[in-house]
């Protein structure tokens, strides 16, 4: 959501009329909102997994390395899909409301959070297999509980290695490099 806003922020002060008068491309200019974001983000990956293991005692039984690569795809995935979003809004209020319904209903609803993926029928089922966030869940839950590593979960990497290209691939042919 952030990385959505940094950008619709632009346009809305102006300053996006920077981006249309520098020789910057555009994936530079993504790039340089999104690391920030993925910085963020993996810092609060960190925070969350020493509060998981040191406070709340859930033993991590397979590989952190195997869970800190996932947790730094789905973060560049997460961060790219805020930017794609700001592609599409003019406003921070379209922005926010934007990515809570493309990014966190389908995140609890359809990734297995709250119901297993094979349970879900329809559209729902659709969501839940293409969505980044049930990838990235069911390789948490295999390192945390089934002390799985790389060897084990590569399968469920491979989606999360295509989307990102994907994702930031759309948001950067998406995002207009001049006015209209």
């Amino acid at each position: 959501m952030l990385s959505a806003l940094s950008v619709v922020r632009e346009k809305e002060l102006g300053s996006i009329i920077n981006l249309y008068v520098t020789p910057t491309t555009r994936s530079e200019f993504l790039l340089g909102k999104q690391l920030p974001y993925i910085a963020l983000g993996m810092l609060n990956f960190l925070l969350l997994c020493a509060l998981s293991v040191f406070v709340f005692g859930v033993p991590l039984k397979g590989s952190f390395l195997t869970l800190t690569l996932a947790a730094l795809l789905y973060v560049i995935i997460a961060t790219g899909l805020g930017l794609l979003i700001s592609t599409f809004m003019k406003s921070q209020i379209a922005a926010i409301f934007g990515t809570s319904i493309i990014t966190l209903i389908p995140a609890t609803q359809f990734s297995g959070m709250i119901d297993p993926v094979a349970s879900l029928e329809g559209p729902g089922r659709w969501i839940g297999e293409i969505y980044p966030t049930s990838h990235f869940l069911t390789i948490a839950r295999g390192t945390f509980s089934k002390a799985l590593d790389l060897s084990d979960l590569w399968p469920l990497f491979m989606p999360l290695l295509i989307a990102v290209p994907v994702v930031m691939g759309l948001s950067i042919l998406l995002l207009k490099k001049q006015e209209g």
